[in-house]
């Protein structure tokens, strides 16, 4: 069965702008959905343009992207569906947290505060801004190697670097810092009350050879936020990495579009 209208907001990840989700917006509104992918403050420009300019990434933090997106929320006439990839994920668990959204999707997400998994590869991959313990307020670039082996590592080197051409822009530093510290910091951004009885249902997913987010950090997440009485499921597919455009990405956007319309706190009436 199709599922009924919904409007549903995309936010991307690090090193991506909303340009990373334009073949699962093109796919959901196509299916009669309402879909927005707003970026991250500064971030709604072509990638060629912030990675001849990263400036609006400067000291860009966890905050200020969560804020950003919970005003455009405010803006819509029902709660959305709220999918996010990456820091993205973690951007739709704080945006749950504040009671926001119909149902929420962490796809490779990053880890809230509390979640102490933390693999060799994850680390790896924070490495570019973490090298730098005086550059919480810089851009983060990554080459197309470095790139390969943590986002596309499941693709050929040729489609790997067509991705990194198209959609790679630099990083923001501060919120790997953030992120980094948080289990250390008692007010940290990235913290979430797990228990928390006004957190709408959130679906978790990741791929099995994602080396950003490993399953063991999904798995993590999803201890955590289970505590929650609303609905928490995680979802692990084999041979997928951290880029959600990846073949076979259909599956993934069907399944979680799905889920949360099973999930949603809507009523099915005013779904219709």
């Amino acid at each position: 069965m199709a599922a009924a209208p919904q409007t549903i907001v995309l936010i991307h990840g690090m090193w991506m702008t909303p340009l990373s989700w334009e073949h699962w917006a093109e796919r959901y509104r196509g299916q009669g959905h309402e879909v927005i992918a707003p970026g991250w403050p500064g971030l709604d420009r072509e990638p060629a343009e912030l990675r001849a300019d990263p400036s609006p990434l400067h000291g860009l933090s966890v905050t200020d992207v969560v804020d950003h997106y919970e005003e455009i929320i405010g803006r819509l006439d029902r709660p959305p569906v709220i999918i996010g990839h990456s820091f993205g994920g973690l951007i739709s668990q704080l945006l749950l947290n504040r009671g926001l959204g119909s149902a929420g999707v962490a796809l490779d997400t990053a880890a809230p505060k509390g979640v102490l998994k933390l693999p060799l590869s994850t680390l790896r991959s924070a490495l570019p801004a973490l090298k730098n313990p005086f550059g919480k307020n810089n851009d983060v670039p990554l080459t197309h190697e470095q790139f390969h082996w943590c986002f596309t590592n499941a693709l050929s080197e040729a489609d790997s670097k067509a991705v990194y051409e198209r959609y790679y822009i630099p990083g923001s530093a501060r919120p790997f810092f953030q992120a980094a510290l948080a289990n250390f910091n008692p007010n940290a951004a990235t913290k979430v009350n797990f228990k928390n009885p006004a957190r709408p249902p959130l679906l978790l997913v990741t791929g099995a050879v994602d080396r950003i987010c490993p399953p063991s950090v999904n798995q993590a997440t999803f201890k955590k936020q289970r505590q929650a009485p609303s609905a928490t499921e995680h979802k692990e597919y084999a041979g997928r990495c951290h880029y959600p455009g990846q073949d076979g990405w259909e599956e993934v956007a069907d399944f979680v579009l799905d889920w949360t319309v099973e999930h949603s706190t809507q009523p099915r009436e005013a779904l219709a």
